[in-house]
């Protein structure tokens, strides 16, 4: 715990002291290993901080806390914005009573997975070997496999499953029930179903929104079990029954929903990329107003 002499440093000040990289670094440099790695406590109170006058610090904390509101307010936009997204996603993935409704298995190929083991003399730093994909190959919230961590032996190959650009893998454990499209040839453990063959019947950005929405997820989850730990199996996805309305629908659905997607969920673009750039603004401000040319402890 610390506790600031408020007659020398304000609370504030030290907060965004605390929060800057150089602060990080040194703790960082300074960590000693066990289970959890910490900071020893004198190494934490050897620390030399800027004391600049109180009028000082209370205008740095004065700028520095309209750039950190700022970015509170964006977030809280996007969570509303996210809301709402699912919200308008829920109502274009409902369709009507007369669209037919198609087990999964009928339209599509969904098979497991499969693991070489023991994957440790499989694994290789070979160009040439295969891509195996993994789940921290794929960002938290992200919607395609462009690339691999790992590749395996071409004989670890041969007793895995390849997936082929355009295929859909699904996380079967831990992120259960998650839908990514690969964009690579790749090759799949057990804890991923593959699922191909699907393109007669339905547009694959189409898909993928059908299997991220509620009533999927939900039924995935019931069929699972209500164990501690809830599997997939391919028989449980083959089985779902998903709504199969005509392409041009799939198609009108699709573009709404990338235009929503990309305004709450790309970077490059809408309240993300502004958050993003808000953050570096107040982190490159935090640095500047926080440097000074002499440091008293």
């Amino acid at each position: 715990m610390l506790r600031p002499d408020t007659s020398v440093v304000l609370t504030n000040f030290l907060a965004h002291i605390l929060g800057a990289d150089t602060f990080r670094q040194y703790v960082e440099a300074n960590q000693v290993a066990g289970n959890y790695p910490s900071i020893p406590d004198n190494r934490v109170r050897a620390y030399r901080i800027p004391v600049p006058p109180l009028e000082v610090q209370r205008e740095i904390v004065r700028v520095l806390d309209q750039f950190t509101q700022l970015e509170a307010e964006l977030e809280a936009e996007l969570e509303a914005r996210r809301t709402q997204y699912d919200y308008y996603a829920g109502e274009l993935l409902t369709v009507e009573q007369d669209v037919p409704r198609v087990k999964f298995g009928d339209v599509a190929t969904i098979v497991r997975g499969a693991s070489p083991r023991p994957i440790q003399q499989f694994l290789t730093d070979d160009p040439d070997g295969a891509p195996w994909i993994k789940i921290g190959d794929v960002p938290a919230d992200g919607k395609y496999i462009t690339r691999t961590g790992q590749r395996v032996t071409l004989a670890g190959a041969a007793k895995s499953r390849r997936v082929m650009p355009g295929d859909f893998v699904l996380s079967n454990s831990m992120s259960f029930g998650r839908p990514y499209i690969s964009k690579i040839e790749g090759y799949i453990h057990d804890g991923w179903l593959a699922i191909s063959d699907f393109g007669d019947s339905y547009v694959a950005d189409y898909l993928y929104y059908l299997l991220r929405s509620a009533p999927v997820q939900e039924e995935f989850k019931r069929r699972a079990g209500a164990g501690t730990v809830q599997n997939l199996n391919a028989d449980i996805v083959r089985s779902v029954e998903i709504p199969l309305p005509p392409r041009e629908v799939q198609e009108r659905v699709v573009a709404l929903l990338d235009r929503f997607d990309a305004l709450v969920n790309d970077l490059s673009v809408g309240l993300p990329a502004e958050l993003a750039a808000r953050r570096k603004q107040y982190e490159y401000y935090r640095d500047k107003l926080l440097t000074f040319e002499e440091a008293a402890a």
